[in-house]
């Protein structure tokens, strides 16, 4: 039976992300093929007909979910007061509940530590995942001396993205929080917004 483009369409958006979720949780390594197949409904051929390889698969989930995060943080960024959007995605993104809950989070912190031992395709999905983050934050950015827009706006990515990882990381619940808080003051601090320390 075939289906039409609109439910095949839905069946990929299903699939992408349902193998977002997992590698974001278990990580590229920690879920096979068997596990990616099972959770999205698929045999091992149609997943291998649809997508070729696994490593093409996480590359289309990876683009998904940065995509995904992307709207997110676009509506974050141009609500609210002028210049406050930055200060609402720092809040948003170094909060306990974005560390405790990796599954709908950012891809780029959950695969971090994998990504550079990944094939071209996972790489290239997660290069273009960090300048897509990185162009967002400069359009919504204020110059300030002579750091271009875009040279602040990687500094933040890399802030955000590490210090995520790192609170991830770490077995000390008390670190874990102070290296969000401590993060979120760093970026806020110089904006005019005052950063609060990240709520449970």
């Amino acid at each position: 039976m075939r289906v039409s483009k609109e439910q095949a369409a839905e069946n990929r958006a299903r699939i992408l992300t349902e193998t977002a979720r997992m590698i974001r949780e278990a990580g590229i390594g920690g879920v096979g093929v068997d596990a990616l197949t099972k959770a999205a409904g698929l045999t091992h051929g149609s997943l291998y007909s649809r997508f070729g390889s696994k490593e093409r698969l996480v590359a289309e989930a990876l683009a998904h979910a940065v995509q995904t995060s992307d709207a997110r943080m676009l509506k974050e960024l141009t609500s609210g007061a002028p210049g406050q959007g930055l200060a609402a995605v720092v809040a948003r993104y170094l909060s306990p509940k974005h560390r405790d809950a990796p599954g709908g989070g950012c891809a780029l912190a959950a695969i971090g530590p994998e990504a550079a031992r990944q094939g071209g395709a996972v790489r290239q999905a997660f290069t273009r995942g960090v300048r897509g983050f990185a162009a967002r934050l400069a359009a919504a950015m204020p110059a300030r001396g002579a750091q271009p827009p875009e040279d602040a706006a990687l500094a933040t990515v890399a802030t955000l993205v590490g210090a995520l990882i790192l609170a991830r990381a770490v077995d000390d619940p008390e670190l874990s929080d102070r290296i969000l808080a401590a993060s979120a003051q760093r970026l806020t601090a110089g904006d005019g917004t005052a950063a609060s320390p990240p709520s449970r």
